[in-house]
């Protein structure tokens, strides 16, 4: 969700990075609290959970320590691939990742939360992958096949020196401040809500999105828009004005508590290639009260015939 439309400059060695899987360490996932009769089954959720432990592990294996074996134990031969910059397959990944963790030893994936909804996985990081610089901002959504690894598609885009709202691109400041997602008996609702919030507002462009389904305290990640639902209107409607033929299709929604993310494909205007978009929203009290997003313009080639969605 931006007002702007400057491209980001990606780094050929981050975004192979990033095809690579994207991320790693994640902080401990914390234990579903209790729910509610209505909540996802024992078994449903240890299978979650099991995605979320599969994709860490061969994160961390891949890029921390250049374990392709991991890649092996957990990534389907037949992989497939929407970053650009990537081919498809287990081998190619795997070619990829020692090149990357050759190149870069001291690469850090500080991963900021993650999130699992039936077959797919999201993780929102942060990609560093030479000590002292600030890196990219990334978002992987991972699908899963038979337990294992068997789609990625991915967004970067790099971390700027300040933001129009003070806020980084990744902390949580929404109270609690915890960036474990909520209990998952309030996934189906919470995506819901903001399935028909992003419809109104961004694929319709009805700012009156912003009264019905924000909260008054809500709190913005991205870097070129003011905190606050004030911030959101000014930024938008300058966005929306500007670019009045604005195209948003969303391509898939992934939640999980009260954390849901929306991939989308952003043009601007009729015949550009577009944006590669993720909103990340949080909702608490059935209202969204915070917000983090990643943009990444779509090349003009690439090393799959995928797509970016």
């Amino acid at each position: 969700m931006t007002p702007t439309t400057s491209a980001r400059r990606v780094l050929f060695a981050a975004l192979a990075a990033s095809a690579l899987l994207g991320t790693a360490a994640v902080p401990a996932v914390a234990a579903t609290p209790s729910a509610p009769h209505h909540s996802v089954r024992h078994g449903d959720g240890a299978r979650l959970d099991r995605q979320k432990a599969v994709a860490v592990s061969v994160l961390k294996g891949v890029f921390e320590r250049g374990d392709t074996g991991v890649v092996d134990a957990f990534v389907r031969p037949d992989y497939i691939q929407h970053n650009p910059l990537a081919p498809d397959g287990a081998e190619a990944l795997k070619n990829l990742a020692a090149g990357a963790h050759q190149q870069f030893p001291q690469a850090s994936y500080d991963i900021k939360r993650v999130i699992s909804d039936g077959d797919l996985v999201l993780v929102h990081s942060n990609v560093v992958l030479t000590p002292g610089t600030r890196g990219m901002a990334v978002f992987d959504i991972f699908r899963f096949q038979g337990g294992k690894i068997a789609e990625h598609w991915d967004t970067g885009q790099n971390v700027p020196e300040t933001t129009a709202n003070g806020n980084d691109m990744f902390s949580t400041v929404s109270r609690p401040r915890t960036e474990s997602p909520g209990p998952r008996w309030l996934t189906a609702h919470n995506k819901k809500l903001v399935g028909a919030a992003f419809e109104q507002l961004i694929v319709r462009k009805d700012l009156s999105a912003l009264d019905r389904y924000w909260g008054p305290e809500y709190h913005q990640h991205n870097p070129d828009i003011a905190d606050g639902i004030a911030g959101a209107k000014t930024g938008l409607g300058a966005y929306f004005e500007a670019f009045p033929q604005l195209s948003v299709s969303p391509k898939r929604i992934v939640a999980e508590g009260d954390l849901v993310a929306v991939h989308s494909h952003y043009v601007n205007a009729p015949g550009e290639r577009g944006q590669a978009v993720v909103d990340l929203f949080r909702v608490r009290n059935g209202k969204i009260v915070e917000h983090w997003d990643v943009l990444q313009d779509v090349p003009a080639t690439s090393a799959n015939d995928n797509t970016m969605f």
